[in-house]
């Protein structure tokens, strides 16, 4: 588990602007020497833009309606969902089956526990590596090595639950 070298902490921080969102994942690849296709870059922006956690499905019929780059087959929209995933630009949220945009493109594959409303499904990158640490450093104890951590918190979000703070 990698830690990265950002200071956001705030649960609030979202990715607000697909396309933008999609620049630093370019960049990103640049820097890393990957190549981010048309169809990987369609999906990217479709998961940024949907300001919560989507299905493969809905990005299926997503990139199906839209115009722009993209195969509109199975098999090529979890071929990109698997790039995304296995370069930490999107995180997959196991309990809903769905994915979100990571915070952090320029980030290593990082553990971070979700907040996610049963309400509104809006979910959170909540950003506490204490959190992760302590899973981490009690599943040691143990005598377990972790090789991955997915921590997903359900509930209702301050909104849902009537009391915004």
């Amino acid at each position: 588990m990698s830690a990265h070298d950002h200071g956001c902490i705030d649960p609030r921080h979202h990715v607000h602007d697909g396309k933008a969102f999609v620049r630093a994942v370019e960049k990103a690849c640049g820097e890393r020497g990957l190549r981010l296709t048309p169809i990987r870059a369609r999906v990217l922006g479709l998961i940024a833009d949907a300001g919560k956690p989507v299905k493969a499905y809905d990005l299926l019929d997503r990139v199906r309606a839209g115009k722009g780059a993209g195969a509109d087959a199975p098999p090529t929209i979890y071929r990109a969902l698997d790039f995304l995933l296995a370069n930490g630009f999107i995180h997959k949220l196991q309990s809903v089956n769905a994915f979100v945009a990571c915070h952090h493109p320029n980030s290593d594959q990082h553990s971070v526990p979700f907040l996610i409303c049963d309400s509104c499904h809006n979910a959170v990158e909540l950003e506490d590596m204490q959190v992760v640490a302590a899973l981490d450093e009690r599943a040691r104890a143990l005598g377990f090595v972790p090789q991955a951590q997915t921590l997903e918190v359900h509930g209702l979000c301050a909104h849902c639950a009537g009391g915004a703070r």
